[in-house]
């Protein structure tokens, strides 16, 4: 075997299917590549960058998570503070409406892949506000959830033990749940757009994102997506306006004011 063309690859497939197409990713023809998939995927498994929506109560449980005793840097896990350089989002306890618009927002905003994490018992079912009116009861109608970990609260060891079960499913090829964001986007966005009206809109473009990543389907576009069409208006910048003429004479006149008074005591004084 002199050429690369010459090397055997072995490809598993289950009833005439292939694994790889089915996953949306293109059938590579290069052997080498899976190796270099491989290490990739190892690589983003032990280099995990956090972003921590303190939510609710179960925020409480992640400074010991980082800190000495547990340590979860030591595992390539470390905190962010921006979404766009972040690849896990955990929400941490209860959501109110209010907060999942903000949650939403934050998601879109990280570049692919990521990966959502729900803490807490409130994030699967609603937890004790499960008859509140003002929270969301499944954090997974409206936008893809990897991984939950239940407990009211969950304790640092909990915690830990999930965030390991994401590396490797990361590491597998497992945690792509990602992908259903843009494959099944109008179904998200109904959800979200029952919940917080028809003129609900971010300002990212996830559709272009779904066409960018060759992952746009069936199921991408539809009546909800047509609705946001409908209502959907360019974002505007904030503008103040100053009239800076007025300010003047009204200062000019307030300042002439000031005078006359200082100049009429000045006269009572002098009497």
């Amino acid at each position: 075997m002199t050429e690369i063309k010459d090397i055997p690859v072995k490809v598993e497939a289950d009833s005439g299917k292939d694994p790889v197409s089915d996953l949306g990713i293109k059938k590579r023809t290069n052997p080498l590549a899976n190796v270099f998939d491989e290490l990739i995927k190892f690589c983003r498994s032990r280099s995990l960058f956090m972003l921590h929506y303190c939510t609710g109560c179960g925020a409480i449980e992640l400074p010991p998570a980082m800190t000495s005793r547990f340590d979860m840097e030591r595992l390539g896990i470390q905190p962010m503070v921006t979404p766009r350089q972040a690849d896990i989002l955990l929400v941490t306890g209860y959501v109110s409406v209010k907060t999942l618009k903000r949650i939403i927002l934050t998601y879109e905003q990280m570049s692919s892949p990521k990966y959502v994490v729900g803490i807490c018992s409130c994030t699967v079912n609603g937890g004790m506000y499960w008859q509140s009116y003002a929270t969301a009861k499944k954090l997974d109608e409206y936008m893809p959830v990897d991984l939950y970990i239940a407990g009211c609260m969950p304790r640092p060891e909990a915690v830990m033990e999930g965030l390991k079960k994401l590396m490797n499913d990361i590491k597998s090829g497992k945690a792509s749940n990602w992908k259903d964001y843009y494959q099944n986007y109008d179904r998200y966005l109904g959800n979200q757009q029952h919940l917080f009206g028809d003129n609900w809109q971010t300002p990212s473009d996830v559709i272009g994102e779904a066409n960018n990543y060759e992952l746009a389907g069936p199921g991408t576009t539809g009546e909800h997506t047509a609705r946001l069409e409908e209502y959907q208006r360019p974002l505007e910048p904030i503008t103040s306006h100053f009239r800076i003429g007025e300010t003047v004479k009204e200062n000019d006149s307030t300042n002439n004011n000031n005078n006359d008074t200082n100049n009429n005591n000045d006269k009572k004084g002098g009497e």
